[in-house]
């Protein structure tokens, strides 16, 4: 209890229940689009920055290999395992349920760096090459979902869909940013962490703030978010996360790391996955997969996902 009360008090989650109250109650509070990007655009590369400072710290060994491994298994396998749900008790065709697979089986940077701030200001440290986890977890569930979505005909690896998968601005961001922070290290990152860690914690609550608009406004717009789908939507995180959880336990990761790795694996995307999707599969409804990742997931996640899987791997950790 004292877990999630902290999660639920942090200034970041509560600047986004305040965006989803706003919203609720149709209010025009609004984030220009232009701010709102270069909010998101900062956060990569803090988080980017910071997680290749930490590798450069501690240096490249079994335990980032490890959990690379891990993430990549779980990117390209999760779709498989969410799309017959979807088919058979959503009751969707084959083309949306690869398309919303897509995105469970990829991760939602946000809820990620929402996580390691949380964690963060609890003594909850998540290892810094979690960072090239989440970046690596971005692609296999976008090839899997369009191989649930294609099965049976039509093409998979076009060139214009491997571009937007592999040079999507999120993706190139991160990487780049990880990079970076592993060539400067911690003494070239001191002079501009006044910028990218000081400055961090009120930029998340901005960028929280117009999540929390935009999820609301999505899931009071579209209709094809039913009772039965939006169920679903709390389950996916729930099953894909505590076996993240698990597989972070069982490789040997410690408690923080492996609660990491389980808000990865129970995280949507709602960026990379719909730029994609857009490309290769626009007969998919997206107002269906965004309503999912980002009007119910994304949510859940951000309130009770993040104090519950730290939970679990605190369990897991002492029984194995």
């Amino acid at each position: 209890m004292d877990q999630l009360s902290t999660t639920l008090l942090s200034a970041p989650v509560l600047f986004f229940v305040l965006g989803a109250l706003a919203a609720a109650a149709r209010s025009d509070l609004t984030i220009p689009e232009t701010i709102a990007k270069g909010l998101s655009l900062y956060l990569m590369v803090a988080i980017g920055l910071k997680g290749g400072v930490e590798v450069a710290k501690a240096g490249i060994g079994p335990d980032l290999v490890a959990a690379l491994a891990t993430g990549i298994v779980l990117s390209a396998a999760i779709p498989f395992l969410v799309a017959p749900v979807l088919m058979r008790i959503g009751r969707i065709d084959r083309t949306n349920a690869g398309a919303v697979a897509a995105h469970y089986g990829s991760v939602s940077v946000v809820t990620f760096v929402t996580a390691s701030q949380v964690y963060g200001n609890s003594g909850f440290a998540i290892a810094g090459f979690m960072v090239a986890v989440l970046a690596a977890m971005e692609t296999p569930a976008i090839l899997s979902g369009l191989l649930i979505a294609r099965r049976g005909g039509g093409t998979i690896f076009s060139r214009d869909l491997m571009r937007e998968v592999l040079f999507n601005g999120s993706v190139v961001l991160l990487v780049g940013s990880f990079v970076i922070g592993i060539v400067i290290g911690p003494d070239g990152f001191g002079p501009i962490s006044p910028l990218f860690q000081a400055g961090f914690t009120g930029v998340l609550c901005l960028f929280l703030l117009d999540m929390g608009l935009i999820a609301m406004r999505r899931i009071l717009q579209t209709r094809a978010l039913t009772l039965r789908l939006a169920a679903l939507g709390i389950a996916f995180p729930l099953v894909n996360g505590s076996l993240g959880v698990l597989a972070g336990t069982l490789i040997g990761l410690d408690a923080p790391s492996a609660a990491a790795l389980g808000v990865l694996a129970g995280s949507a995307s709602y960026i990379a996955v719909p730029a994609a999707m857009r490309l290769s599969l626009p007969q998919a409804d997206a107002g269906l997969y965004l309503a999912l990742s980002l009007g119910v997931t994304f949510p859940f996640n951000i309130v009770l996902g993040i104090p519950l899987f730290r939970w679990i791997a605190e369990r897991l950790g002492v029984m194995l």
